[in-house]
């Protein structure tokens, strides 16, 4: 009789004298292991091996030391999705009648975190001007466990004192926490700077392409890194394989795209502080920016892809402008290859009142740009004919 094997069976993965160029992609949720002592062996640390992918995958680990090497880290975690990188910097790291104080200006979903879901947990939460270490200093309370900054904070490009705030944070023994999304490791490296955590929506710039939803978070002290992956793998803030390839595929290009991105986004802000209809840019390398000196001692020469603007005018202009940007993506993202249109009104900060977002300066006619890697000639030209037809509303 002749021998079958059994066509349900996976078969080996052939071996080979030569190696991928390309980073294989790794989707199998579950390892086989030869033992229960050998399953004990990996459980208890003794051997290095993958057991079940929301413990730890091949590609996640891929995708998380290429970061740690841009952020002077070690043993980041990478994540679903970069609130769930801010969630596990929070929860791993607070408890009950812990207090943290965030940056008055972060982003909508973190502000949403801050504001509705850690008191219902009993964590305490306040916010201050994270330009000004005194406004932090007068909000730190006795239980104050954590600060929460953003480098330049979204969408409002106000850059954060992160020098003077972090000696203050460790002359008081609390952590820093720091969101490095508009800036990337390419402008600034928030843990030489003091920080004890680094944290990454790595859908943006990192990945670069809209096809990839992640986050990334690293800290300083092995403990806390370790009270974040636990609390990772148990809330199931796993990432996909296949966006984790798709983002280590996306970091090939990265300087690239990010020197490309930054050059036209300078252009951009000095082409709008000209334009008739604009009241006001904000790009951190220009002089008129108001943390213009804080953001050359942080960021020296770099000024991001990031630029917001505001327009006279209220939802009629607003849409008159969108409608006739006909070549710009109108879309709540950021870090696209291509340039993205946001307005912060009706997107990430929706859910404040008119009165809350007037506070941090996002009025109906205030506009938030991801430039992108196009001709910086072609979106000079977009936006100049946009804001005209907004003008002539």
């Amino acid at each position: 009789m002749t021998n079958r094997s059994d066509p349900a069976r996976r078969q080996p993965w052939p071996q080979s004298a030569s190696r991928p160029v390309a980073t294989p992609l790794q989707p199998s949720v579950v390892y086989a292991s030869q033992s229960p002592d050998a399953l004990d062996a990996q459980y208890e640390g003794r051997a290095s091996c993958y057991t079940y992918a929301r413990e730890g995958h091949p590609n996640a680990d891929v995708l998380a030391r290429a970061i740690d090497a841009m952020e002077g880290a070690e043993g980041g975690l990478v994540t679903g999705s970069g609130m769930a990188a801010v969630t596990a910097a929070l929860l791993g790291s607070l408890r009950a009648g812990d207090h943290v104080l965030g940056g008055d200006q972060l982003y909508g979903r973190s502000l949403r975190l801050m504001a509705e879901e850690l008191p219902r947990l009993g964590i305490e939460t306040s916010l201050a001007d994270p330009t000004s270490v005194a406004a932090i200093e007068a909000a730190l309370r006795p239980h104050t466990r954590m600060v929460l900054i953003e480098t330049v904070s979204n969408p409002t490009i106000r850059v954060a004192d992160l020098g003077g705030i972090a000696r203050l944070c460790t002359a008081r023994g609390i952590l820093l926490a720091v969101d490095n999304t508009f800036t990337t490791p390419r402008a600034c490296q928030p843990l030489a700077h003091g920080a004890d955590i680094v944290i990454h929506s790595v859908t943006k710039l990192l990945a670069g392409h809209s096809d990839a939803t992640l986050g990334y978070v690293a800290a300083k002290d092995p403990r806390i890194a370790d009270r974040m992956r636990v609390l990772a793998v148990t809330m199931g803030l796993t990432p996909s394989p296949f966006d984790c390839w798709l983002a280590e595929r996306g970091l090939l290009s990265f300087d690239l795209r990010y020197d490309r991105a930054e050059a036209n986004a300078k252009a951009l802000a000095d082409a709008l502080a000209e334009t008739k209809g604009v009241t006001r840019v904000l790009y951190p390398a220009r002089f008129d920016h108001p943390d213009h000196n804080t953001a050359a001692a942080l960021l020296g020469p770099r000024g991001s892809h990031m630029v917001s603007f505001v327009i006279e005018g209220g939802r009629a202009q607003t849409n008159a402008l969108v409608e006739a940007a006909d070549g710009i993506n109108f879309a709540p993202t950021l870090g696209d290859i291509g340039t993205t249109l946001s307005h912060p009104a009706t997107s990430s900060h929706r859910a404040l009142s008119v009165e809350e977002r007037a506070a941090i300066g996002i009025g109906e006619g205030f506009f938030r740009v991801s430039v992108g890697c196009e001709d910086a000639g072609f979106l000079i030209d977009q936006f100049r004919t946009a804001i005209g037809a907004a003008t002539a509303v």
